[in-house]
């Protein structure tokens, strides 16, 4: 239990949640990326993922769980250094500060709040922007639904600004992640935090990829 109450602890299974998330990140981004396949590509991803219910919403349930971890203790976390050191952020003192590093708690309040009107959108079908039907193989037709909704230029604006928020979150969660682990030193700090915003600037620049060609109309119906 001590590593539920201690404030190392709670760093530790913020980090590791935050990873898992990582993980998810990408995994999304594989998924989503069959859009550039046609209609064909991105639909039969889609009905193969609804193919398997019972694995889905498993696999819902525990990104849920390591969501709602990651959150509550990255609260606790800035309150309590806050409360300790004024603008401090969970950063280790051998960790320059960054803007990334300062506002870690504002990216990510604005990309919760993205991930409610991302589920929201696509998953429940409930903004006003989503077409939903049915393509030639009787498949939900997800490639009209993702173009017509990107098509609008507020709609792709927002998911841009919102990979921007990521980019920032992750280019500090990476390293941050290996600093409370214990896996770096003073020399591999400078690499690590390189690392971490390359990493991060190639998830953000493949998201913003698919609204963007949408957009400028290289990608239609």
């Amino acid at each position: 239990m001590r590593i539920l109450t201690s404030s190392v602890g709670r760093k530790i299974l913020m980090s590791i949640t935050g990873q898992l998330l990582i993980i998810f990140v990408l995994i999304h981004l594989i998924g989503n990326s069959t859009i550039f396949f046609g209609p064909n590509g991105i639909n039969a991803y889609a009905k193969h993922l609804h193919d398997l219910p019972p694995l889905v919403w498993a696999f819902r349930l525990f990104m849920l769980a390591a969501v709602s971890v990651h959150i509550c203790y990255g609260v606790m976390l800035t309150l309590e250094n806050k409360a300790a050191n004024p603008g401090a952020y969970a950063v280790k003192r051998n960790l320059k500060k960054s803007f990334a590093s300062e506002n870690m708690i504002w990216t990510g309040v604005l990309l919760a709040g993205f991930i409610i009107y991302h589920l929201l959108q696509f998953t429940v079908h409930g903004t006003p922007d989503i077409v939903v039907g049915l393509d030639a193989a009787n498949r939900v037709d997800v490639f009209k639904m993702v173009v017509t909704s990107f098509g609008h230029g507020l709609i792709s604006v927002t998911y841009m600004a919102a990979m921007v928020m990521l980019f920032l979150h992750l280019s500090h969660g990476i390293p941050s992640f290996l600093q409370t682990m214990g896996w770096n030193n003073e020399k591999t700090i400078p690499v690590y935090a390189t690392g971490g915003k390359v990493i991060s600037a190639i998830l953000m620049v493949a998201y913003i990829s698919i609204p963007a060609v949408i957009l400028a109309g290289l990608l239609k119906l």
